[in-house]
């Protein structure tokens, strides 16, 4: 629970003063870099013809772009409300003689739920229409049902072809854009199939058979979400979150070298259970650290601190990365590797050198990525590529280098290994594909699609000789060896991500000088600055392979401090890294639970052991979450096993005073209602059908019914006079009727004594109204008016504020996710809005000393 802080009073300002605006001006970074520029002009990616409009295209701002998030349905409702009345007012605007450029949907998009705007700021604060549609978007962005994305990082999940029963693993995850993407994709037709099961239970029908019906329609998926820097996984812990899915679990490793998750024991043909059993994923993204040359349109800094040590320095880790994915993969299942980098180095030659260190094409081969996404123009990936070294020279092949650093020496070239060159072999890199930015306006992206064949036994990383050159990392054979039932070498992983042991046994270079244990990024966000890019290399002592901290990168490698030697002290832990509570999972017959199912006459379909709590104790103290049946599995089989859990399920009960015994103090959270609707007993559920009903309770928190007070509540009053006191499920029925709403809706209700309150944050309610009605009216706290009344005992008044305290402050921030949202990310989250005028409000609340926040209570 928490409450709303002012503007001032500096929260965690550490001095107290305004925090310097350290952000870069657009207008003083020259667009210019002689280096970065001759490179992509000598690798003859880009035509001669269309040369000068790539550069062009380069050189202007990225439009902005953004996508409409959640179920396929609410997703849509959303769209519309912009098509039918934002984009109309937006489209007579004339500016200079000329109608202004509207926004747009992205044509290759499914459903068209990517839209992008590339209207200029001067024209955006010039007309009120715009304003208004920035309110909009703001207002959408900040309940979730919106997300700002750039347009070309959408691209890598609508190739996975995810199917809503696969285990699906994000390994580079935050901040979380595609992950949403990616759960989306777990639970489409979720609600629908539901409701269908639920419906024909109650009609005493057998529920429909298959795959899409198990679980009696609730999706059987799961993603792992990982993120190895601690703070960006939180920073993806509030962005999934929105999403409200028990099928997500975010984790904190290293992707080079992610631990195998343990599962359940399964039977042989004997009987016998096969023991070590590991999880294999259907689906693998692994969106790679990289140079992010490709977002140059919005990262300015990279026209001044580009350099080709940058994508070499990563080449050896998103390696790491992709063999790592392959590893864990099953057999047929799928890797999209992904990079926002234009430079082969990091996109082609890592694929090549993957596949040949897994055995070539029998064992994993790149598919074809041309029939995806008509109307996305793209070109082929690369069979031919040239390199440029440290000090700028350019090499076709690494005969050349190899003969030069036999020759002349080594200056300038440690970076250049084999693998960085063109295979000699015929991979078919060609089927991969390029996104440049003036073919349609976009940033640069790299997609490949990789299926993986049979089992593979990666081959060990290469050393060179020089002795700047890469430490041999461990063999990925030791990291994990797999066959078809999934059995598997588990990593022992140490409370900071490093592997302790394998099978108990140190793991090999454990003391190598300057051997790379983990993989740490920083704190940016990719929708406001997602350069994925190492530091400019400073000299040649770097070790190949790994690189310096990028204070802008989205995901960058670093060095970290070696292993300790025999008689040396050990490392001390990560303060910055707060200890995470166990997820404890709850006993069916736990009174708590019992009281639950009676109160809310629970259909005995909907499971009952799926319920957890985080407290050592196992105590249902405030919250209860709900997870799916595979991520509890996943929980129990490997607590205290070394895997760093940082989020998993979905809040489900909230705990809540109760004004009387037979109240079940335990209402149902915001969050968890869209499982939980379908198979909670008539008696609780009240239905509304008028567009001017849900208005009212929108605008009004705690109108009362008492006397003839419940008239005023539309067609849900006589329905809410029946209803006993406590957590009730309001449903908003679509109706052609005029008066009626097109999109279905779910929402808790409290009944209390003398007043109702739907229990939605006021974020929510504001930005429905918006959408709904076009209705900005200010809302209104019934409860103080009537509290001021005179006839109202002194009992009833500290009744009354006690419900108000804790329906209208608890509740509300409590149904916003449960989460602390910090002063930094709300002023960061304007910033990455579309509006220039929040962007300067989010510079003005940062000098001030803070914007209103929610805080703990």
């Amino acid at each position: 629970m928490g409450r709303r802080g002012g503007r001032k009073g500096g929260f965690n300002r550490g001095g107290g003063g305004p925090r310097q605006d350290n952000r870069g001006n657009k207008a003083e970074i020259s667009r210019t870099n002689e280096k970065f520029e001759e490179y992509y002009n000598t690798l003859g990616v880009i035509p001669d013809e269309e040369r000068d409009d790539f550069w062009a295209a380069m050189r202007r701002d990225l439009p902005n772009s953004f996508r409409f998030t959640g179920s396929k349905a609410h997703a849509l409702a959303v769209q519309q409300r912009l098509r039918d009345y934002y984009i109309p007012e937006i489209t007579s605007i004339t500016y200079e003689g000329r109608y202004v450029d509207t926004p747009q949907p992205v044509s290759w998009y499914p459903d068209q739920l990517a839209w992008f705007m590339t209207t200029p700021k001067n024209v955006i604060r010039r007309f009120p229409p715009f304003a208004s549609f920035q309110k909009f978007l703001v207002a959408e962005t900040d309940v979730g049902n919106i997300t700002r994305q750039e347009v070309v990082s959408m691209i890598p999940p609508l190739l996975m072809d995810i199917k809503p029963g696969m285990t699906v693993l994000d390994l580079c995850a935050a901040p979380g854009s595609k992950s949403a993407q990616l759960i989306e994709m777990i639970h489409a037709g979720e609600e629908e199939r539901s409701r269908q099961v639920a419906a024909n239970t109650a009609n005493g029908l057998d529920k429909r058979e298959g795959e899409d019906f198990a679980d009696d329609g609730r999706s059987t998926g799961l993603l792992i979400a990982n993120d190895v820097d601690y703070k960006r996984a939180h920073m993806l812990v509030h962005q999934v979150k929105r999403l409200s899915s028990p099928n997500i679990i975010v984790t904190n490793h290293d992707a080079t070298i992610f631990p195998s998750i343990k599962i359940p024991s399964l039977p042989d043909s004997s009987g016998k259970p096969v023991h070590n059993r590991y999880l294999k994923f259907d689906r693998i993204l692994a969106d790679v650290p990289c140079s992010g040359d490709g977002t140059v349109r919005k990262n300015m800094e990279i026209w001044k601190n580009w350099t080709p040590s940058n994508g070499l320095g990563l080449h050896s880790t998103q390696v790491r990365i992709l063999i790592r994915a392959l590893q864990m993969l099953k057999v047929g299942g799928r890797v999209v590797y992904s990079t926002c980098s234009m430079n082969p180095v990091e996109d082609e030659a890592v694929l090549a050198e993957a596949i040949l260190r897994c055995g070539g094409e029998k064992f994993v081969e790149l598919q074809e990525t041309k029939d995806y996404l008509p109307g996305l123009k793209r070109t082929s990936g690369l069979t031919t590529w040239k390199v440029m070294d440290k000090s700028g020279r350019i090499w076709n092949d690494y005969d050349a280098v190899r003969e030069q650093k036999a020759t002349v020496g080594e200056e300038g070239l440690s970076r250049l290994s084999e693998s960085v060159f063109p295979p000699k072999e015929d991979l078919h890199l060609e089927r991969a594909m390029r996104v440049f930015p003036h073919t349609q306006d976009t940033g640069a992206f790299f997609i490949a699609i990789l299926e993986k064949k049979s089992e593979i036994k990666a081959r060990a990383e290469a050393k060179t000789s020089s002795t700047n050159s890469t430490a041999a990392t461990p063999k990925p054979e030791k990291v994990e060896t797999v066959d078809t039932t999934g059995e598997a070498v588990q990593l022992e992983t140490a409370p900071d991500g490093t592997i302790d042991s394998v099978n108990g046994t140190a793991p090999p270079d454990a003391d190598a000088p300057g051997k790379r244990k983990r993989l740490d990024q920083d704190e940016d966000t990719e929708d406001a600055a997602p350069l994925k890019r190492a530091k400019s290399e400073q000299d040649d002592t770097v070790p190949n392979g790994t690189a310096n901290t990028s204070t802008t990168g989205r995901s960058t490698p670093a060095i970290t401090a070696q292993a300790p030697r025999p008689g040396q002290p050990p490392k001390k832990k990560n303060r910055e890294q707060p200890f995470e509570e166990p997820f404890k999972y709850l006993s069916p017959d736990l009174p708590e639970l019992q009281q639950i199912r009676e109160f809310y006459n629970l259909s005995p379909r909907f499971p009952q052991d799926r319920y957890m709590v985080r407290n050592a104790d196992g105590v249902p103290a405030k919250n209860m979450y709900y997870t799916s049946a595979l991520a509890k599995d996943i929980l129990t089989e490997n607590e205290g096993k070394g895997l760093k859990f940082v989020h998993a399920g979905v809040k489900m009960f909230v705990k809540q005073d109760a004004p009387s015994p037979e109240v079940c103090p335990w209402r149902i959270q915001t969050d968890g209602l869209r499982l939980l609707e379908t198979w909670v007993g008539p008696e609780r559920i009240v239905r509304l059908q008028k567009k001017e009903t849900l208005r009212r309770l929108l605008v009004e928190m705690f109108p009362r019914f008492n006397g003839d007070e419940y008239k005023n509540l539309g067609e849900v009053g006589e329905q809410i006079l029946a209803v006993k006191m406590g957590c009730c499920v309001l449903v908003v029925e679509p109706s052609d009727d005029p008066d009626g709403l097109s999109e279905r809706m779910v929402f808790p209700l409290w009944k209390s004594i003398m007043s109702v309150n739907l229990m939605l944050p006021k974020e929510d309610r504001k930005a429905m109204l918006l959408r709904l009605f076009n209705d900005d009216t200010p809302l209104v706290n019934a409860s103080k008016g009537w509290q001021k009344n005179g006839t109202k005992s002194a009992a009833e008044k500290k009744a009354a504020e006690k419900e108000e305290t804790k329906a209208d402050i608890e509740t509300v921030i409590e149904a916003k996710n449960g989460l602390q949202v910090n002063q930094e990310e709300q002023i960061q989250r304007r910033r990455n809005s579309s509006s220039p005028e929040l962007e300067a409000e989010a510079n003005d609340d940062d000098e001030d000393g803070g914007v209103a926040i929610e805080t703990d209570v």
